[in-house]
């Protein structure tokens, strides 16, 4: 009888441990989702500026030559800044031997 109410006791402050744990886990998880929502506006907040500033060097070239140089010009520019970044992810993440 005594082994049973000493198995009992174990398992209830196991649960309750548990529980706390749970708890911990749900206030961590819904952090980590408002980081994550935050972060999704941030980044679409920053594409959206890029698009404007693209869009302005756009027009200031436009009116400085014909409005197909200032395209070229200004996709050139867009296409080595992705080249650029899309290099620096690859360093960031890449393995060290």
């Amino acid at each position: 009888m005594k082994l049973l109410t000493t198995l009992l006791d174990i398992a209830t402050v196991f649960l309750h441990l548990l529980e706390a744990e749970v708890r911990i886990l749900k206030r961590a998880v819904m952090k980590v989702g408002w980081a994550l929502a935050f972060v999704g506006v941030a980044s679409l907040l920053v594409l959206v500026a890029a698009g404007f500033f693209l869009a302005g060097i756009y027009q200031y070239l436009a009116a400085q030559m014909s409005p197909a140089a200032a395209s070229l010009l200004v996709s050139l520019l867009a296409l080595t800044l992705a080249l650029i970044f899309a290099g620096l992810a690859k360093w960031r993440t890449a393995d060290p031997k």
